[in-house]
């Protein structure tokens, strides 16, 4: 089966969600990605054993980092799924997408493009 979800999200695949730090996922919005969303197993079920807890901790930390600075937190987001539930994977990928279309470009690629700066490769909404 071929899951159905955006073009335009880029797949970034770590051993372990415990692997992504901060920097990250900041790096990736001052790269010019609209949004970044962090897909771990399922909680109490981690190989690493507290590798998605690690994560969800570290992306709570950029959400409150993001609202402190007005850059918004919801353009951050982080869903434990199992290795079968690729089609809900695909729907929260729309999900996602769909709430940053929303929220609009990011503001750090709005500002780079309007001063004729060239953005990094990035995933854009």
């Amino acid at each position: 089966m071929r899951l159905d979800y955006p073009p335009n999200v880029k797949i970034i695949k770590v051993p372990c969600t415990g692997r992504v730090d901060v920097i990250h996922i900041l790096r990736a919005l001052e790269d010019g990605a609209d949004g970044v969303m962090v897909a771990g197993c399922m909680e109490g079920d981690c190989h690493y054993q507290s590798g998605n807890l690690r994560a969800r901790k570290r992306v709570t930390y950029v959400q409150h980092i993001l609202d402190q600075i007005g850059f918004g937190a919801e353009r951050v987001a982080m869903y434990n799924l199992s290795a079968g539930m690729g089609v809900r994977f695909a729907e929260i990928a729309r999900e996602i997408t769909e709430k940053v279309k929303e929220l609009g470009p990011n503001p750090i690629r709005r500002a780079q493009e309007a001063s004729g700066e060239s953005t990094k490769e990035a995933v854009h909404g």
